[in-house]
């Protein structure tokens, strides 16, 4: 099966058609090479698992292990090794990068727990809920420095000194990015701003920027040409505007205790996701107040999450919120056209189906 990523689809009860489960299905139980390498996924697993442990074993490094343990999806660093592949590249070369990767990814989940108030992340106390909100905010810096320092080290394994500076402003742009997303996301939610091309500009920064970076990043420390960098780049942004929309989805889903975090969350704190922002459109009165009264108490999250997805469903916002995700996924694989056949290539086809196949 495909490490970290579990092959059962939500989109036979959302989208109206049978979706790619079965042929997901079929394909990973016979050959799992065809969608991550696994002994690049185990490489990386490993090196998680070793990053932070020291003869000293200091706070940070407590923390930080708490934060990458057990690891999740590991989607944007095999993200980067595949686009590595994708253009010819040496995975061991790139490998601290894919690492660091997924630190970056982390820190920004560490700290979007404490903005959102979450307690819950990947079923277990969420960082700040177990150390204190001081130790995951400083453990998220590390984690954000430690992704810079992914960076760098690639160097010392053969990349090339101007490919590893065109990378490090990559990611950086792409941090920038994400914090204006968050940034716009909070200013959406504060004046319940319920609007669609605002909320894809969001999703825009704070989720597909950094898909974005991950697999440039990939093709660039692979050694490869602008046009393949470009490409790679436009199917990680399409990938994870997908991706976003699906865990939109998520919640109000027959998967919804899989997610590993608070299911009414968005609901809760009044995020404006793709489902509401469509549902609004006609049902706004009604949305307006089934939030009034969970927040006067009279609904709990389970009851909230549940009203909600009958009404999405009555209004067809779940149908037509995935619909919109199977068409941001077919133009990722579209991005990819100018690359050569490979096997990377392939895997990042297949990945592309699975945002779609994905039940957390």
């Amino acid at each position: 099966m495909l490490v970290g990523i579990d092959a059962v689809a939500i989109g036979g009860e959302m989208s109206g058609h049978r979706p790619y489960a079965e042929e997901i299905d079929a394909a990973a139980d016979e050959s799992a090479p065809d969608y991550v390498d696994n002994d690049a996924a185990q490489d990386l697993k490993k090196y998680l698992v070793d990053r932070w442990v020291s003869p000293e074993q200091s706070a940070l490094d407590v923390v930080c292990q708490y934060a990458l343990q057990p690891d999740g999806k590991l989607l944007r660093p095999l993200l980067l090794l595949e686009a590595t592949r994708a253009v010819g590249g040496d995975l061991a070369t790139v490998m601290p990068a894919a690492v660091g990767a997924e630190s970056g990814h982390v820190a920004s989940l560490a700290h979007d727990d404490i903005i959102d108030g979450d307690e819950v992340r990947r079923g277990r106390p969420a960082v700040h809920a177990a150390f204190g909100i001081g130790n995951a905010i400083v453990a998220g810096d590390a984690l954000i420095f430690d992704m810079f320092a992914g960076l760098s080290d690639c160097a010392a394994r053969g990349a090339a000194s101007d490919r590893v500076v065109w990378a490090l402003g990559v990611v950086a742009k792409a941090g920038i990015d994400m914090c204006e997303g968050q940034a716009l996301e909070d200013r959406l939610t504060q004046t319940q701003t319920f609007d669609l091309d605002a909320y894809r500009r969001m999703v825009s920064l704070k989720t597909a920027a950094f898909f974005s970076s991950a697999c440039a990043v990939g093709a660039i420390l692979g050694g490869g040409s602008s046009t393949e960098v470009d490409a790679l780049a436009r199917y990680g942004r399409k990938l994870g505007q997908a991706f976003q929309i699906i865990d939109d989805l998520l919640p109000y889903s027959e998967h919804a205790d899989a997610i590993g975090k608070p299911i009414a969350s968005d609901a809760r704190n009044g995020r404006p996701t793709l489902p509401a922002i469509l549902a609004r459109r006609n049902r706004r009165e009604d949305m307006d107040q089934l939030h009034a009264r969970f927040l006067a108490g009279e609904l709990d999250e389970a009851s909230l999450s549940a009203r909600l997805r009958s009404m999405f469903e009555e209004c067809g916002s779940l149908q037509e919120a995935y619909a919109l995700a199977e068409r941001l996924v077919s133009d990722s694989k579209i991005a990819l056209v100018p690359l050569s056949n490979s096997l990377g290539k392939k895997r990042l086809e297949r990945w592309a189906d699975l945002a779609l196949a994905r039940t957390r």
